[in-house]
Parts: C-alpha cells; sequence; structure tokens
C-alpha cells in the first residue's frame, strides 16, 4: 500500500513564495515535506504519558493525542485518550473534538469505521516543531503545526484541516491513489470535498450558505480573508504579495501541465473541486457526497480525470436504482463535469 504520500495541507509553491516574501519559517515547512517518512516519523513512542491517560487497543477507533513539546518527531508525549477529560492545551483539545468529527461523519453517514473501514485508531500530533507552517497525514497519522500566529494560526483550530487530512487517509484505504499528476490531483480532490463536506456538516450548513473555502480557517492576521483554494470559484483564492496568486484552474482548458506539485496535485484539484460545487449546488451537499464517496470505493491507484468521470456518473445511476438519491443526479453530475471540460 501506498504510505509515503507526504500529503501536505499547505501547497509547496504556496511555502515557495512565502521564502522569496522573507518568511522564514516556510523554509523549514518545505525542509519537512521533502524528508522521507522515515526520518519524518522517527518516533518516540510512549516514552513519556501522562498518569492517568487511556490508552485504547488497536482497531477501536480511539483517538490518542500526542504533544509533540516542539520538536521534529511524532508521538513525544501522550496526553489524551479517548475518553479522558479536557486538558488545558487548546491545541490538544480542538484536536480530540475535530478528529471526532470526522470520525462520526464517516460511521453515522457513510457507515465507515475510521479511516481504514477496520477500527483504525487515530493518532494525531500537536505543537510538531518550531512554528511550523503546515499539517500532514503521512500513511498512519496526523501531525499538526502551530504556524508563527501572523502567516498561519495553529492548524489544529480548523476542522476543514483535520478532515481534510484524514480524508487522506480514507483514499489510501480505499482507491489507493498515487500521489502525482492527475491522479494525485483526484487525492487532493476528495480531501477537498469531504474537509468541506465534514464542515458544513458540523455547522448545519448547506450548499447554498456554505462558503466553499479551504484553509480560511487558518490565515493569521497577516492573510485574514483569504484562503488556501475556493471549490466555487477555482482561481480566486487569494492574491497577495506573501503567497502570490492563486493557480487553480476551473477547467480543462486551463489545465497545468508543467512539473511542479507533483505535477499540479494541488492545482488541477481545482477542476474536478468545480464539479462537485455544481453538483452540490444542484441535488445538496450531502446526496453529492455519497455519489463521491461511493466512486471512491471503485477508483483504483492510477485513475486519471476521465476514469472518475465514468466512476462517478455511474456510482450516481447506482445510488438512483437504489433509492438513495433522486432521478436526474446522473444527468446533474455528467453536466457537471461537462462544465468543466470532462471528460476529455
Amino acid at each position: 500500500m501506498f504510505k509515503d504520500c507526504k500529503c501536505m495541507y499547505i501547497p509547496p509553491f504556496v511555502l515557495e513564495n512565502l521564502v522569496r516574501a522573507g518568511i522564514e519559517g516556510a523554509r523549514s515547512a518545505i525542509h519537512q515535506s521533502e524528508l522521507s517518512r522515515e526520518k519524518r516519523s522517527a518516533k518516540v513512542v510512549d516514552m513519556e504519558v501522562f498518569t492517568g491517560v487511556t490508552t485504547a487497543p488497536p482497531g477501536t477507533a480511539s483517538r490518542q493525542v500526542y504533544d509533540c513539546q516542539n520538536k521534529w518527531i511524532q508521538r513525544v508525549k501522550l496526553v489524551r485518550g479517548e475518553g479522558d477529560p479536557v486538558t488545558g492545551d487548546d491545541a490538544v483539545n480542538d484536536t480530540y473534538d475535530y478528529s471526532a468529527t470526522v470520525r462520526d461523519y464517516y460511521k453515522n453517514v457513510l457507515n465507515r469505521n475510521s479511516v481504514d473501514n477496520l477500527g483504525m485508531n487515530l493518532i494525531l500530533n500537536v505543537h510538531f516543531g518550531v512554528n511550523y507552517m503546515n499539517a500532514f497525514w503521512d500513511g498512519d497519522e496526523m501531525t499538526f503545526g502551530d504556524g508563527d500566529g501572523n502567516i498561519f494560526v495553529n492548524f489544529t483550530k480548523s476542522l476543514d484541516v483535520v478532515a481534510h487530512e484524514l480524508t487522506h487517509g480514507v483514499t489510501q484505504f480505499t482507491a489507493n491513489l498515487k500521489y502525482y499528476s492527475q491522479t494525485g490531483a483526484l487525492n487532493e480532490h476528495f480531501s477537498d470535498v469531504f474537509g468541506s463536506v465534514i464542515t458544513q456538516y458540523q455547522k448545519k450548513q448547506t450548499a447554498d450558505n456554505a462558503d466553499w473555502l479551504i484553509g480560511d480557517e487558518i490565515m493569521g492576521p497577516e492573510l485574514y480573508g483569504e484562503a488556501l483554494r475556493s471549490m466555487k470559484a477555482p482561481g480566486t483564492a487569494y492574491d497577495n504579495a506573501l503567497m502570490g496568486k492563486d493557480p487553480q484552474p476551473d477547467h480543462m482548458k486551463d489545465y497545468y501541465s508543467g512539473s511542479g506539485d507533483n505535477q499540479g496535485v494541488h492545482i488541477n484539484s481545482g477542476i474536478p473541486n468545480k464539479a462537485f460545487y455544481l453538483v452540490a449546488m444542484d441535488i445538496g451537499t450531502d446526496k453529492a457526497a455519497l455519489i463521491w464517496y461511493t466512486a471512491l470505493q471503485k477508483l483504483w491507484s492510477t485513475a486519471v480525470f476521465n476514469d472518475a468521470v465514468n466512476i462517478t456518473v455511474e456510482a450516481a445511476r447506482l445510488l438512483i436504482k437504489d433509492g438513495k438519491v433522486a432521478k436526474g443526479a446522473t444527468q446533474t453530475v455528467r453536466a457537471a463535469f461537462k462544465a468543466v471540460g470532462l471528460p476529455l
């Protein structure tokens, strides 16, 4: 199974722009994204555990929150386990709460038992590194930086971040989409979709009143009001001297074909993102999410955009047959993909 995905929340081109703008903390974020999984995950597993912290057996979908104590390694100190009381650390508590929201959405709405559908425990690391400007899923656990408080705030403050990164785990244990080119863009796309879907679910929003922004909650004072991506209008999320200009296309005619960003995994995801937005606006976010989740389970590790279109249309048809979505959804999905230039 493809586990070394280095699925980083902040895209590399944003970090590179921040470095050019003189933001020193962006350098360490780039460095960490380039490390191998083995070096990045030189864990100090359970060397220190607070008295009274609950340790749960594997396969119980239990949460385990570790404090990295600003070291560049994971699992330094286990500080909160499943069912343990609130701590005095907001990062610990936010991560604990948001990961439950994600876990419970997948369980209660999509009948999925944790990220692997086998009750995989959720390992969550907070306070990783010093002012670390990113969060990532590395194949078996989540890790969150504190940000610098000026460009980015603590990544644990955002449900969207937690849902996005844990969904990389869901994708890993279903389609196992490789993390490059169109296949990697689909990987990022599904994380954007369910990051937004779960945020809307938690806030009791609809497609009509959701903001459809990705990453707006972790913007610090210098970038307040910006976002990393917009599913509603790819290419408009940001335009400033620090981050640069949002490069996402919303149509295949503007497809990025360069070598950067693992051949555009964060860039070209804007194309299927726009398609999902259009479907959700027509039939509702909940029904669109069901179609996309059904499609995800039928994809394979090297699937590209055209494959995803065909499988998603087929998923809509099957769900109509089962009475889970209304008639017309097939045509809605097909029209949404056509609107963004797919299939080719």
